[in-house]
């Protein structure tokens, strides 16, 4: 996609949330439904995953880890986000390979010892570009990857979640 048919894209959607910007809020979903032993289907819209416990948990491995997940939304969020923000910029991206890897205590999780955290110690996000654009260009890209992905602002600046339970 060229930066001018992605501004074209974008601007009639920019020009209404500027004047409506309650027209910009929108609540995104998941859902999940508990499947065969200790597992949890969750429809992606495009397909069913199907998560259950990490082999240091006591699962198999089959079943895809919330962990790894949570991974996978990040990569896939920054890569799309560093996809659209070189778009818009006109900054050349000959390829580009994103990985996202992050430090658990599985003792946390599994509940055996307080002063053990659950949830991962510290995620890394690492960006490799091949690219002709001087290393300006490539620093800025990745300054402004970093502050429009949902996923790591999200990570970064942690959400207040509320949980309820109903019928």
């Amino acid at each position: 996609m060229r930066s001018e048919d992605l501004r074209a894209q974008q601007a009639p959607l920019k020009e209404k949330y500027r004047v409506a910007p309650d027209a910009a809020l929108i609540t995104l979903h998941a859902e999940g439904r508990l499947g065969e032993g200790v597992a949890c289907s969750v429809d992606t819209g495009r397909a069913l995953v199907e998560a259950g416990l990490h082999p240091a948990t006591g699962g198999t491995g089959v079943q895809a880890c919330s962990g790894d997940l949570l991974l996978q939304a990040l990569v896939a969020c920054a890569g799309v986000t560093l996809s659209a923000v070189a778009t818009a910029l006109d900054i050349p991206i000959q390829s580009a390979w994103l990985r996202a890897e992050g430090d658990l205590d599985f003792r946390g999780t599994l509940g055996m010892s307080k002063e053990v955290p659950v949830g991962f110690s510290e995620i890394r996000l690492q960006f490799n570009l091949e690219s002709t654009a001087p290393q300006e260009q490539i620093t800025k890209l990745i300054e402004l990857t970093e502050r429009y992905c949902v996923v790591l602002q999200t990570l970064r600046s942690p959400v207040n979640v509320i949980t309820t339970v109903g019928g």
